[in-house]
């Protein structure tokens, strides 16, 4: 579905509606909750590597210089490879949440429509898809950034077209990165007070699993993701051919 297309459909879709939303999410999570789990057990070992990048320079440098870390103000050189990192470390991070986000999803439509086939968590981790994760992560650091020059409300207001972005990215293959913020904004905009309490709540949901010894919120974090799975669902449909 192209761009054209996709945004008529937001237009004439209907409002969201939180019950419903909310109660086929809880549905769809008795079915997805282990591939919830792998999905977040898979997201820590993969962006392990960003942390290493960050860490192993300082590992280095105290190894080297012992007494570096002594003084209360960081090293100079080690704020400067700081400032160097970061920026690769948040893209990094992103992309790979992105897609395994976007991976996540697609498994919900297969046990939505009862299809067929294997849960591909690393559908998404092909060059065609992540050069475009790659642009949408840029994008959503940016827009972060410019949220929190906002005072911080902006971040509030992006919380729900940005939550959006992964079930564009993973539905709607012939969209540009730009595209899929800018139908993500229109869906989030058309409806942002019932996405927004949505968000809130399986967010809320999603960290039950804490009672269970902290370990439990590993199987329960990823029902946070669901209600964005129906709530595109509902609105434009769902693509068959990804």
């Amino acid at each position: 579905m192209n761009f054209t297309h996709l945004s008529q459909r937001i237009k004439q879709s209907p409002p969201v509606e939180f019950g419903a939303v909310f109660n086929s999410s809880v549905e769809l999570f008795q079915k997805v909750w282990l591939q919830g789990f792998v999905t977040v057990v898979l997201t820590f070992v993969s962006i392990l590597p960003f942390y290493l990048l960050i860490y192993l320079p300082m590992i280095a440098m105290g190894i080297s210089d012992p007494d570096v870390f002594e003084h209360q103000r960081m090293p100079p050189v080690f704020a400067g490879l700081m400032t160097v990192i970061m920026p690769f470390f948040m893209v990094g991070v992103m992309t790979v949440a992105i897609c395994l986000n976007a991976a996540f999803l697609r498994i919900c439509r297969k046990y939505d429509l009862n299809e067929s086939g294997r849960d591909d968590y690393f559908y998404y981790f092909k060059k065609e898809y992540l050069t475009k994760a790659l642009i949408v992560s840029l994008i959503m650091i940016g827009l972060s950034f410019l949220g929190i020059l906002a005072c911080g409300l902006g971040i509030i207001y992006l919380v729900v077209p940005m939550s959006l972005f992964p079930a564009f990215f993973a539905f709607d293959r012939e969209l540009s990165a730009l595209e899929i913020v800018k139908v993500s904004f229109a869906l989030g905009n058309k409806n942002w007070l019932m996405i927004f309490l949505l968000v809130l709540v399986a967010g809320l949901v999603s960290q039950l699993g804490v009672v269970f010894c902290f370990v439990g919120v590993l199987f329960t974090a990823m029902f946070s993701k669901i209600p964005i799975y129906f709530i595109h669902k509902d609105a434009v449909g769902i693509s068959m051919d990804v």
